[in-house]
């Protein structure tokens, strides 16, 4: 059943397609549902929509994974400052990530989820969750998993705080003091590693999602499986497993903005975010220079996942968004989405730069349902033209 339903904002001429299609889609959700839309082509914003209640262009949402992308940039610009190496040993610059036998493991393999530390044996406390430094702290005398470098699963409330450790231990200053420095203030953005208690009244809380009674049977004949790689990864080994849909509606989680997943942003800041890192904006050069982005959207992990249990593609910390989701979009797209439903990329060689956000967790988590079909209604025009 469909609905009728109003979108605010702007479409540049030859985009009005995407806002057909934004309407299309949202119409098929929830009367509560809210969304937001962004899309830069070589640094000139041409889609700016949103919907839902309580909500404009300057709502805030908790983004998830998407946050991983914010983390990888300032990764990026430390290793294209020459300030980290990619084919670095993690413990020249950690000396304890050392133990268990990660001694050999680099920095290259840290961050394409190849070094096997992807939780803790007896999981972590909800507010270890929202603390970078004390994951860190947890997973330093960690076995790996597996043998680093043989295989690669999704660190998925791990990675944001390995790499933040090691900015830490080389630079002396926070993952998140970089981004906000280096990323966030020259650009204005309204993506926060770490939302000021300032802001919390733009912030909306994340809905549960609201699956139909066959998707709900379907969850609820899943089995629980402790002990497993999938369980370890998402912290539902421990005695507080976390609650996924829960994650952004933690108020310790928004204020210290752990890189793996707590970030909160609109689809303005997400989009701006990549365009700046990739195209440039009002006249500056982009924060990564070309072969910088080659380098991090080179594809290091393709193939089987040990912690989704399915194929998947990385590049040095960002996902392989052609790879993984849209294989219309050019070779060495970089970007990360949200269990959430968020998505923000860059597509280089189109100059599109791309952020999504929506209120309602989405089944069964990951990529929005609507999002291919914005994508691609997106990428068509931007070709096109």
């Amino acid at each position: 059943m469909t609905r009728e339903i109003k979108v605010q904002g702007t479409t540049a001429a030859g985009y009005e397609a995407v806002r057909d299609e934004f309407t299309t889609m949202l119409a098929q959700e929830k009367p509560d549902h809210a969304a937001q839309l962004v899309a830069y082509v070589k640094g000139k914003q041409v889609v700016d929509l949103w919907v839902g209640p309580d909500t404009d262009g300057d709502t805030l949402f908790g983004v998830y994974s998407s946050t991983k992308g914010a983390a990888h940039l300032v990764m990026a610009l430390l290793v294209q400052d020459g300030a980290l190496e990619l084919d670095r040993e993690v413990a020249h610059y950690w000396p304890e990530f050392a133990a268990g036998g990660k001694g050999d493991a680099t920095l290259r393999e840290l961050l394409s989820h190849r070094v096997g530390v992807v939780g803790a044996d007896t999981g972590f406390s909800p507010e270890e969750i929202a603390d970078d430094r004390a994951i860190a702290a947890r997973l330093a005398p960690q076995r790996p998993y597996w043998r680093p470098g043989t295989a690669f699963g999704y660190h998925a409330l791990s990675i944001g705080a390995l790499a933040g450790e090691v900015v830490l231990r080389a630079t002396g200053r926070t993952l998140q003091e970089l981004y906000e420095e280096r990323v966030r203030v020259p650009y204005g953005l309204d993506f926060y590693l770490g939302l000021p208690e300032a802001l919390e009244p733009r912030f909306r809380s994340v809905l549960p999602m609201m699956a139909s009674p066959e998707e709900r049977a379907f969850l609820d004949a899943q089995p629980p499986q402790p002990g497993t790689l999938n369980s370890i990864a998402f912290n539902r080994n421990g005695a507080q497993p976390t609650d996924l849909e829960s994650i952004p509606n933690s108020l310790p989680v928004r204020a210290q903005g752990p890189a793996s997943v707590g970030g909160v942003a609109s689809a303005r800041g997400l989009a701006t975010m990549y365009a700046a890192a990739v195209g440039g904006l009002d006249g500056r050069e982009p924060l990564l220079k070309a072969n910088t982005v080659a380098e991090f959207g080179q594809i290091h992990s393709n193939g089987y996942d040990l912690v989704l249990r399915a194929h998947k593609s990385f590049g040095v910390g960002f996902q392989n968004v052609a790879e993984a989701w849209y294989p219309f979009l050019g070779a060495g797209s970089i970007g990360h989405k949200g269990v959430g439903g968020s998505q923000a990329f860059a597509d280089p060689r189109s100059g599109l730069a791309y952020g999504y956000t929506r209120r309602r967790f989405p089944f069964p988590g990951g990529p929005a349902p609507e999002d291919e079909r914005l994508v691609r209604a997106i990428h068509t025009a931007a070709v096109g033209r």
